[in-house]
């Protein structure tokens, strides 16, 4: 089959979007299909399959869409009109201005497409200071749905609670529940790399942006009895990084680790790490918190209204109060203080992330797409 995948956020694989989509991609090629891509990654110019769209100029923000490790593309009319010439299918992974406009045209020739749920409104409204404002985050939905979901024959979601979230909006969809998957290289058989430094050390991957809410981290670790000796770790970057840097030089004692990881190197980096947060408040899915567990770390999740990912919590001792900084302090240091417990707990939770397998969930994702072709 010749299947389309339209990604308006491409570019480097620092983001959720950009890996669910690259896996997407590498998956479909490797299952013996032409994939053609449509993004705004110059980089990409000139590689057999990729169509490259203009970046959308937005004038005094384009410093602000950088800071954020991304590009937006615009339609592109020719552009998209070649690389859907002869299509079976078409996947649009988000409700930007370039998925939206090829929905329009799959509607308009009659081109199958579905598309994936990878944005939750309040990682739209953060950028506004409006991610508390259930009104304007409700619109939020409404836009996306008028613009594409509603032209698509199924929808991804990757989890049922964005499944959950986004059809109390807009009524009942063509969805299909399908985790992004977590890559057999994450498993408790990786090399375990004990420091004897007496440091005890948390990882936290994520983007450093206000949504993942690592401040709450930080304050928790001030508030510890065991602040002397924990060593924060921070897999990621973005926009909020110097905030968190002047927050650490202030009120904690062992500076934490702030670095963008490639996928080798974080696999080193779990193998040293004692405990994982998952600090962040909204979340669809956090496939770095099922990294984490598949490898056999023991997570404290934000059980958070508005995060899938406190669904990974196999019981209270794993989960704390959404943004309660003594909550979670509370739960670091008993966690430091139960070391065979929090072992065992490690088999627990690397058999209970297996179901998230990701050739499983890429079995799906083509099962879904092959599904629409027949319809």
């Amino acid at each position: 089959m010749i299947i389309a995948v339209v990604s308006d956020v491409l570019g480097e694989e620092n983001n959720g979007t950009t890996i669910a989509a690259m896996n997407l991609i590498r998956s479909l090629k490797a299952k013996g299909h032409e994939v053609r891509v449509i993004c705004p990654d110059a980089d990409k110019a000139g590689e057999d399959g990729y169509y490259i769209v203009k970046t959308l100029n937005v004038g005094p923000f384009n410093n602000y869409v950088k800071k954020n490790g991304v590009n937006i593309s615009k339609p592109d009319k020719k552009v998209v009109a070649k690389a859907l010439k002869g299509v079976d299918a078409v996947h649009v992974m988000v409700p930007f201005l370039t998925g939206c406009y090829v929905a329009r045209y799959c509607h308009k020739y009659g081109i199958p497409l579905s598309a994936g749920f990878h944005c939750q409104a309040e990682n739209f409204s953060n950028h506004f200071f409006l991610m508390n404002d259930k009104h304007f985050n409700k619109n939020v939905y409404k836009f996306f749905y008028k613009h594409l979901y509603r032209y698509c024959d199924a929808i991804h979601y990757p989890t049922q609670f964005i499944r959950d979230t986004f059809e109390k909006v807009v009524g009942p969809t063509p969805g299909h529940v399908i985790s992004n998957g977590v890559n057999r290289q994450f498993n408790r058989d990786i090399p375990k790399y004990h420091v004897n430094d007496g440091l005890f050390r948390i990882l936290f991957t994520g983007r450093y942006s206000r949504e993942k809410t690592h401040i709450v981290l930080l304050k928790a670790v001030n508030k510890s009895k065991y602040r002397n000796r924990i060593q924060l770790i921070f897999a990621g970057d973005g926009p909020q990084k110097s905030n968190l840097i002047k927050y650490s030089k202030r009120h904690l004692p062992i500076q934490p680790t702030m670095k963008f990881y490639s996928r080798t190197d974080l696999l080193k980096v779990l193998g040293t790490a004692d405990l994982y947060v998952h600090a962040a408040e909204i979340e669809l899915e956090a496939i770095s918190c099922l990294e984490a567990i598949s490898c056999g770390l023991v997570p404290v999740i934000n059980n958070s209204p508005r995060s899938a990912t406190r669904y990974f919590a196999l019981d209270d001792k794993n989960l704390f109060k959404c943004n309660n900084v003594g909550d979670l302090a509370k739960k670091i240091d008993y966690w430091i203080e139960h070391p065979k417990e929090k072992e065992q707990r490690s088999l627990d939770y690397a058999d209970f992330a297996k179901q998230w397998a990701f050739d499983k969930c890429m079995d799906s994702m083509e099962e879904m797409i092959l599904g629409i072709i027949n319809k």
